[in-house]
């Protein structure tokens, strides 16, 4: 399918690696250049040179914390009229309920909902400018069913979905239509980590962790990024102008629900 956005420009957020470089490499391939950001510039650099070989799209990067002023500053600075805007940055660590303090909501705050603000304030007013636009957040499937060991993200990121839910109503009329991707666990670093702390707390290897989570998931496995990348290039195409503030879960079905 021609997604029908060759030629458009977007910034992808935390895309070195993982979904965020899924979500890349499928805009790509769709035609379209990039603004690529993470914090390590030799991940990043690495990424951006494959995509530039393989799909011969513009790639600019620029090695920046997008939670931070500065580092937004920078990347705003080589994003000026983007026509798409992916938002990403790693989620906060685990823990428990009797763990968190004042100052770790903040940062999870900053990271998963504020800095996704910020740069929704920043760049879709141009996109509302010229008459079209695309925003897609990367949230969790943790707003639709919260996970107890991931009580920041479950807060963060559920404000920010409540932030787009009205923010999308006010930009479609200009073209710009905003929605969530909120992914289940797929085979990406995060998903390491989460494991790997499983394994420890439980006393099993990491294998045996992966596998008890696998057999929690009607698709038996764990996504892929190129596939949630794929999901995110359709909601940033062409198609996609009738699909205004959803929240799409790409879960492998392990969210038990009707709606």
């Amino acid at each position: 399918m021609d997604l029908g956005i060759r030629g458009r420009r977007a910034l992808v957020c935390a895309s070195s690696r993982g979904l965020g470089l899924g979500c890349a490499r499928a805009l790509a391939g769709a035609g379209v250049d990039l603004v690529m950001n993470a914090r390590g510039a030799e991940a990043l650099e690495s990424a951006a040179a494959a995509i530039r070989q393989e799909f011969g799209v513009a790639v600019v990067t620029v090695a920046a914390d997008i939670t931070t002023d500065a580092g937004r500053a920078a990347v705003l600075g080589a994003a000026d009229e983007v026509d798409i805007l992916v938002t990403n940055a790693g989620g906060p660590p685990p823990g428990m309920w009797t763990d968190w303090e004042r100052a770790d909501f903040i940062a999870a705050l900053d990271a998963n909902m504020l800095t996704p603000i910020a740069l929704i304030k920043a760049l879709v007013p141009g996109m509302m400018a010229r008459g079209w636009g695309r925003v897609v957040n990367i949230t969790s499937q943790s707003v639709k069913a919260p996970i107890p060991i991931l009580g920041l993200s479950n807060a963060a990121r559920t404000g920010l979905t409540g932030y787009v839910a009205g923010t999308a109503r006010q930009v479609a009329g200009k073209g710009v239509m905003m929605n969530n991707l909120l992914p289940g666990i797929h085979a990406t670093d995060r998903a390491v980590s989460l494991d790997s702390g499983v394994a420890e707390r439980e006393g099993i290897t990491l294998e045996e962790a992966r596998a008890r989570r696998c057999a929690t998931i009607p698709a038996g496995r764990y996504g892929t990024p190129e596939e949630f990348g794929a999901a995110c290039a359709f909601l940033c195409s062409q198609h996609a102008g009738f699909i205004i503030g959803q929240n799409i879960l790409l879960d492998g079905g392990a969210i038990n629900a009707t709606f």
